[in-house]
């Protein structure tokens, strides 16, 4: 199996995951808290997602290679990918929305639930309140997302049998 398959699974596992937490987990439990675990199931479905593309590419020498970091592999996804197969620039916004409420998640002095939301204060006073429905609009759009990339890179998958 290329490496640009093993990642599209993951991104797939990722986003099922992340259902799943959403549609049966979160009403069993009612803790706004895992919204969080939500939120980076998500942000790692994106980031498999663009690394399948990225391999992808990579086998097919339309790029060239890349370091593994999530700035260098955002970056010629952004250059290359996105004009190259005609992908909505939206996704990168919208990756890098999700991956901002990680890091200030990590970063935040004080968070806590109000009702059926999680809240995240940041230093300058600033909060970032994630519900449910927050939760349920990412999902929807990563899974549109991971189907795209996966019709991508599935169109050659032939050559890469071993049988």
């Amino acid at each position: 199996m290329e490496k640009f398959q093993e990642v599209r699974d993951k991104a797939k596992r990722n986003i099922q995951i992340a259902d799943h937490m959403l549609s049966v987990t979160y009403p069993l439990i009612k803790d706004p808290k895992l919204l969080l675990a939500i939120i980076e199931n998500i942000f790692l479905a994106y980031t498999n997602s663009v690394a399948a593309i990225l391999h992808y590419d990579l086998i097919f020498k339309r790029i060239p290679p890349f370091q593994d970091t999530f700035e260098s592999k955002i970056n010629i996804f952004k250059e290359k990918c996105v004009p190259r197969y005609s992908l909505d620039r939206n996704c990168i916004l919208e990756i890098q929305d999700i991956k901002d409420i990680i890091v200030q998640h990590k970063k935040s002095p004080v968070e806590f639930k109000r009702g059926n939301k999680f809240i995240i204060c940041y230093d300058n006073y600033k909060i970032k309140a994630i519900s449910e429905l927050d939760i349920k609009k990412y999902i929807n759009k990563a899974k549109v997302f991971i189907d795209i990339i996966d019709n991508i890179v599935s169109q050659d998958e032939g050559l890469f049998r071993s049988d």
